[in-house]
């Protein structure tokens, strides 16, 4: 039998402090792109106490076939208690760093640049302690958008890669 090296081996999680993120997402009404895109290492994760916040709801705008998140060509408005609630959560599970990201919204004129920096100036006042790492999406290449979300000044900003137009269903 050959012995896997110890980066490569799961221990398996502790599913008490697994379900108490659980039961704080929901008590939140918050999205996690753990869960969204059916993540699995959502175990690891969420019994380390952490989790990967999906803003702007849990549809995209777009169909990429690779993700496993769902799909809306018209989402719901943004909810502007997300930021608050958020908050929150980084409060409850007394986190050191946050990482947010967020579903592609090309039906906003700024792409959720604002509910971005909304998040991110919530949560520096709610637990100033925490850094905040953001994971933003193409913004449909406005730079203007950009700019409202580096006024926030996240700590870390990170970029996905988004697919051409052509392979979005």
């Amino acid at each position: 039998m050959v012995v896997k090296p110890n980066w490569l081996r799961v221990k398996a999680p502790q599913w008490q402090r697994v379900g108490n993120v659980k039961e704080i997402l929901r008590d939140l009404n918050l999205n996690t792109v753990c869960e969204e895109a059916s993540c699995p290492n959502i175990g690891e994760c969420f019994n380390a106490g952490t989790a990967t916040f999906l803003i702007m709801g849990p549809a995209c705008t777009r169909a990429c076939p690779y993700c496993d998140i769902d799909f809306e060509k018209k989402p719901l408005a943004l909810d502007t208690t997300e930021p608050e609630r958020l908050a929150e959560a980084v409060k409850r599970l007394k986190l050191n760093h946050v990482v947010i990201t967020s579903v592609n919204r090309d039906d906003l004129m700024d792409g959720g640049a604002t509910q971005f920096a909304k998040c991110i100036s919530q949560v520096r006042e709610t637990s100033p302690q925490t850094s905040i790492e953001v994971l933003i999406p193409d913004l449909c290449g406005n730079w203007q958008a950009l700019e409202i979300i580096l006024q926030a000044k996240p700590e870390v900003l990170n970029h996905n890669t988004e697919s051409v137009k052509r392979l979005y269903r």
